[in-house]
């Protein structure tokens, strides 16, 4: 009966690593995004759009698309565009050429690891804030940028990572958040049960590891804890029929955000049914928005 016992204990012990090894392969593999290539004649603006390569962290360089205005046409300021999981800043072209014939230059660039930009480890909402204080940074160098007012518009994990770099700056004047998540953990949690993966203690050890991995603790990195914390005004724009991130988060945003105002449209987590008029309504309410940035 011992050596029986004993042998189980071999087999178990021999059989557990692997386990884990295949289960932490398989969990990155799950969370890296496939790159979306950018469609043909993706820039939409024309000859005007300038290629730009963006130095970042860990010594990697950023694909960004660069609309500025005619040196003849008054700037009303510079705008941010920063895509979601998996996508890329052509994405975000619909808003980009509303913004720009409203005199607007804009910034779209893509995050690591995704669209043309160069390949990192792993992607995180961390490292989209990164990518975004990079494009910033660039921005105030660039000597015909430096002296106009910086926002920044992001979608779903972008629109995050915009509050998160914002919470930590003082030279963005605003903020458009379109389809923001509340918090990762919620996040995962439905990614999980996508999966039958029980929370506890399965999918509680999952977002622990990936905590680990990414160096930050949720609660830390959350929308709804940063939001308090920004200096600017934000606009929340969120689709009555989003069904990937329920219309609650951008109601939890709201009340967490003393200068957060709420934009219910109808539509989705990825698209609305009028997205010229919404970035018009965008347009109006960044134009009248203060400039107080430091």
């Amino acid at each position: 009966m011992n050596m029986t016992v004993a042998w189980v204990w071999v087999v178990y012990l021999a059989i557990v690593p692997v386990v884990v090894f295949w289960a932490l392969w398989w969990l990155r593999r799950e969370l890296t995004p496939k790159r979306l290539a950018h469609a043909e004649g993706h820039d939409g603006l024309g000859s005007d759009v300038q290629h730009l390569r963006i130095p970042t962290q860990n010594q990697r360089n950023l694909f960004a698309q660069w609309l500025p205005q005619p040196k003849s046409k008054h700037v009303v300021g510079i705008a941010i565009l920063m895509h979601g999981w998996g996508g890329n800043g052509s994405q975000l072209m619909p808003a980009a050429r509303v913004l720009h014939a409203q005199g607007w230059s804009v910034l779209l660039p893509d995050a690591r690891s995704h669209g043309l930009s160069d390949t990192d480890t792993f992607s995180s909402l961390p490292r989209f804030a990164e990518d975004l204080d990079a494009a910033l940074n660039w921005l105030l160098a660039h000597e015909a940028a430096s002296k106009h007012r910086l926002v920044v518009l992001g979608h779903s994990l972008g629109a995050a990572a915009a509050i998160l770099c914002a919470s930590r700056r003082t030279d963005v004047s605003a903020v458009v958040s379109v389809s923001a998540f509340a918090h990762p953990e919620h996040v995962m949690r439905r990614w999980l049960a996508e999966y039958h993966i029980p929370f506890w203690p399965l999918g509680w050890l999952v977002n622990r590891y990936i905590e680990h991995v990414i160096g930050h603790r949720f609660d830390d990195i959350a929308p709804v804890s940063r939001i308090g914390l920004m200096g600017c005004p934000v606009l929340l724009v969120h689709g009555t029929r989003d069904d990937i991130v329920p219309l609650d988060c951008a109601l939890r945003l709201r009340d967490a955000g003393a200068s957060a105002t709420l934009l219910e449209v109808a539509g989705t987590h990825e698209s609305f049914d009028d997205q010229d008029a919404l970035y018009q309504q965008v347009n109006q309410w960044l134009c009248s928005t203060p400039d107080n940035a430091a």
